[in-house]
């Protein structure tokens, strides 16, 4: 697949504003890799707190963002509308940059396995070509709970 702009990539993946970390793939080789971005702007709902007359953006949402890029890797074109890729484990983070507004996290992840509904990947992001972070995450994929096939809708009913 080639360059996926952001109403493509809300095929995929089930999250919205002001949550949704990706504003555009670049690459994408389900199974494989996927490279994108997300631009940092001032308007962040999170800098109104962290932190006030510093604003940097959270380790966690470059982790959250990395992990949103997996989550398209982790996928099978047709499991997109009938599965939803779980974070469910994060190994060896590391931090070595602050991103502040302006910068563009630009962000690469690779398969490294995956076995049945788990799958794991090795993500690193960088700003203008200087390491930011990088993390081994792995995930869950489950059946989506809007699906009408979906066991959840079962157990609900």
């Amino acid at each position: 697949m080639g360059v996926l702009d952001i109403r493509q990539i809300m095929e995929i993946l089930p999250h919205r504003y002001p949550i949704l970390l990706i504003d555009r793939i670049l690459e994408l080789e389900p199974g494989v890799r996927s490279r994108g971005y997300k631009n940092i702007t001032y308007n962040e709902p999170v800098f109104t707190g962290h932190f006030p007359n510093n604003p940097l953006f959270p380790g966690v949402y470059m982790i959250e963002a990395m992990a949103q890029l997996g989550g398209c890797v982790v996928l099978e074109p047709g499991e997109f509308s009938r599965k939803t890729p779980y974070l469910a484990g994060i190994d060896k983070a590391k931090f070595r940059r602050p991103v502040v507004p302006g910068d563009c996290l630009m962000m690469e992840v690779h398969m490294l396995r995956y076995k049945r509904n788990i799958g794991w990947v090795s993500a690193q992001a960088t700003v203008d070509g200087e390491f930011v972070c990088s993390a081994e995450l792995m995930f869950s994929l489950a059946a989506d709970p809007n699906s009408p096939a979906s066991e959840w809708t079962v157990l609900r009913a």
